[in-house]
This record gives structure tokens, sequence and C-alpha cells, in this order.
């Protein structure tokens, strides 16, 4: 939502544009207030013209991986003279090769924008219809651009006092089942929805595992295996299970490609895909407990199993000593709130039970070592200037540097020496 001042008599200004460079990013040239002016006339009431116009990083260097985000600054003068001060989240694609060719085949901000404007208000209403008023997401905003793939303009969640928890430590107790309970009330309204109206369109199915994404994700897979095993080696009793592990790293596209497919005899649900600390807001009354819980980008989504968005958030973002120790615990919780959301949903068919949601995360572990792999090695690392795609697949001195401070980071390896042998003792290198 924007955030909003008032400040009356305002003096007349002109409107200043600042496209500087920051981060070594160079705002586009067609990024300026004169974009915005169609856009301010249709959702501002008495509006009368931009004053100020600033465009930047609206995260610190390494912290977005997929996309460029930036925060929208915009001053407006309103039709009685007063000023109102508003903000928003502007995310633009990557200007890489890579990308840029993936998304001509697999448009990620058509499939979030489709999300913000055709899924998440059907998932709304089903809440509504029975009473319930959620939150699920924040809005989006329509704006033209000369952008190639479109951009995702967004409320700027800030000045309501959401934040990102501290992706280094991890989440505690209190804020892994805050995430929980949310992941629950969300697929409950994406099975409802299937079931009370038919199956999503084939864009929200199989998410990145399309045919057209086999060769990157092979590219990938080849480039970041050397850098992972060399860490996976220095790990104290990694020799019990090195020979599994490699023999799966080599054919690791084949065994995601193969968990991609949901199996129509599943408990099947939306996922969102990307469900890690960056991706997650929180909000704090003011003795500091959570007030509300977020989940934003929706670029990932993939319908399937839900234990692929469980494994994907507990490994990658709670506490090292909730991570293992309290895994079975959190399937439970989540359980029992997804079944609670169902019935409150009046979900018609059978209800998923605990044991054939914990017998899923054995079935789908594979998805545990993808989130070793990727999510979690980047959640446990520093801010990092390096950090972003082509630090995963790229050549040059940079991404090899970004791939070897991922997999050497000491706070990495300690969460992997326990990770591995569990990920081992349930069959994901099988």
């Amino acid at each position: 939502m924007s955030s909003e001042t008032q400040q009356n008599g305002a003096k007349e200004a002109k409107a200043e544009t600042n496209n500087g460079v920051e981060n070594g990013f160079k705002n586009p040239k067609w990024l300026t207030a004169e974009l915005f002016e169609k856009f301010l006339i249709e959702s501002i009431p008495n509006y009368r013209k931009i004053k100020n116009f600033e465009a930047k990083p609206g995260l610190a260097a390494g912290e977005n991986y997929a996309t460029i985000m930036l925060r929208v600054l915009i001053d407006v003068e309103l039709t009685d003279g007063s000023t109102k001060s508003l903000s928003y989240m502007l995310k633009l694609p990557q200007e890489n090769e890579m990308f840029q060719n993936m998304m001509r085949e697999h448009n990620i901000f058509e499939i979030e924008y489709r999300m913000y404007h055709e899924i998440l208000p059907e998932f709304k209403q089903l809440y509504q219809d029975v009473g319930v008023d959620a939150l699920l997401s924040a809005k989006c905003y329509n704006i033209e651009t000369p952008s190639e793939f479109g951009v995702i303009l967004l409320e700027d969640l800030s000045p309501l006092g959401y934040k990102n928890a501290n992706r280094l430590e991890g989440l505690d107790m209190e804020h892994t089942k805050a995430v929980l309970e949310r992941l629950a009330q969300w697929h409950a309204a994406s099975a409802t929805r299937v079931a009370l109206r038919g199956p999503y369109p084939e864009l929200f199915v199989a998410g990145m595992f399309t045919e057209t994404q086999r060769e990157p994700m092979e590219k990938f897979s080849a480039t970041i295996t050397p850098s992972f095993l060399a860490s996976v080696k220095t790990i104290k009793g990694s020799e019990t299970y090195m020979p599994s592990l490699v023999s799966t790293m080599d054919k690791l596209t084949d065994v995601l490609f193969n968990v991609a497919e949901f199996d129509p005899d599943d408990f099947n649900v939306l996922n969102h895909g990307d469900c890690w600390s960056n991706n997650i807001m929180f909000k704090y009354d003011d003795n500091g407990k959570i007030e509300d819980t977020l989940i934003i980008d929706y670029q990932m989504i993939n319908y399937g199993s839900p234990v692929k968005d469980l494994l994907y958030f507990l490994l990658s973002s709670t506490a090292y000593d909730l991570k293992i120790e309290k895994f079975d615990y959190f399937i439970k919780f989540y359980h029992d709130n997804l079944v609670k959301h169902l019935q409150l949903l009046k979900y018609p068919k059978n209800l998923p039970t605990l044991k054939e949601m914990q017998i899923a995360t054995i079935k789908y572990g594979s998805c545990g070592l993808s989130a070793a792999i990727g999510v979690m090695a980047a959640a446990l690392l520093e801010s990092n200037s390096d950090a972003n795609m082509d630090g995963f697949v790229g050549e040059s001195a940079a991404a090899q540097r970004f791939r070897t401070a991922l997999y050497s980071n000491p706070r990495y390896l300690k969460h992997m020496e326990m990770v591995m042998p569990w990920l081992n003792n349930r069959g994901a290198f099988e």
C-alpha cells in the first residue's frame, strides 16, 4: 500500500527524477515520472501533478536473485494544494542473457501478474464466502511500460510495518509457526478452488519444469555441482553418503523433473514455490508479537504436493536448532492448520491424513536436496554484491567468487553437517 502524508500549503515545485546508478544498476531510460502519470490519475483521488520522483534499489545488494526490485518514491500535489507522498515497489527483469532467454519461453512476470489479478482474488473470495476476510498478499497495480517482459508494480509494505526477519539466524518457533499457518491457509484455498472450479491453467501447473527450461537447468546443475560437492566433501562423515550423492547429482535435472510432475493420487495444492525468508514479511504489535504474516513473490508457482513448499521453507529458513529437531512437529502443526482451513472452506473431498503428509516428505525428498543446494545456501550467505542469477551459472571471476563464497560459508556448512545425513537417511539420494 502506498505511504501517505499530508503537507498543506506545499510550495510549487517541478517534478524531479533521480535515475542515478546505485549498487551497479542503472535504471532503464524509460523509467520516468511521466510513465506513472496515467496510473496516478486513475488511482489517486484529487491528483493534480507529480512534484518529485525517485526510483532507487529497494533491496540491499545480493538480496534478490531472479529480478531487480526498486522502491519508487513519488510526491504528488493534490487539487487542494496539499502533498501526498507515495511509495511503491517495482519489479524489473534481470538484464543477463540467460534470464532474458528464459523469460521469452517462460515469463515469470506473466505468472505473477495473473496470480495477483486472477488466482489470489479467487482464494480471497473463498474465504469471504465463509465469513473470513483473509489478507493474502500485497496489492498489485496495472502500469504500462516499454519493458519487453512487463513489470510488476506493488504496494510498498514497509510503511505499513511489514519487514523481513533475520535470514542468517533463521526463524524461531513463533515465526516458523506463523508462516506454516499462512501456508496452510493458502494451500487449503488452492485445493478447494480446484475441487470446486476445476484445474488451473497450464501456466501455473509445471512451474519452471517445462521442456523449454531443461537445457538452462542442466547448465545450472553442471555449473554449481563441482563447488557444491567440493564443499560437501569437507563435512565430517560425508564419506558415508558421498557415492550416493554424486550419483544423484549426475542426474539432478532428471530427478527434479520427475518429482515436479504432480501425482493425481496425491493431495495437491498450488505451491508458492519460493517460500523462504526473503519472501516472507512480518508485522508486529507494540509488544513485538507477530500481528500478521505475508508471503510475497509469486513467480515460481507450481501444482503438486504441499510438502514441496514445506521442505523448501523448513530447510532454508528455520533456525539451526529447529530445522531437523522439530521437523516432524512442524509437519504436524502445518497439517492441523491445513485440515482446519479445508474444513472451514467446506473442502468436498477426503481430507489428507498426517501419515500421508509424512510419507510425501520422503516421496519428494529430492526437493529437500534441491533446497539444500540452492535456497538454503543463499539464505545463510552474508549479503554479497556478487549474488545474482549469473553468480550461479556464469563463468566470470565474480561468478566463480560467488559460488566459492556460497558453498564454503561456515554457517552453511554447519547446517549441511546436520541436513545431509538426515536427507540421506530418508532416501533423498536414491
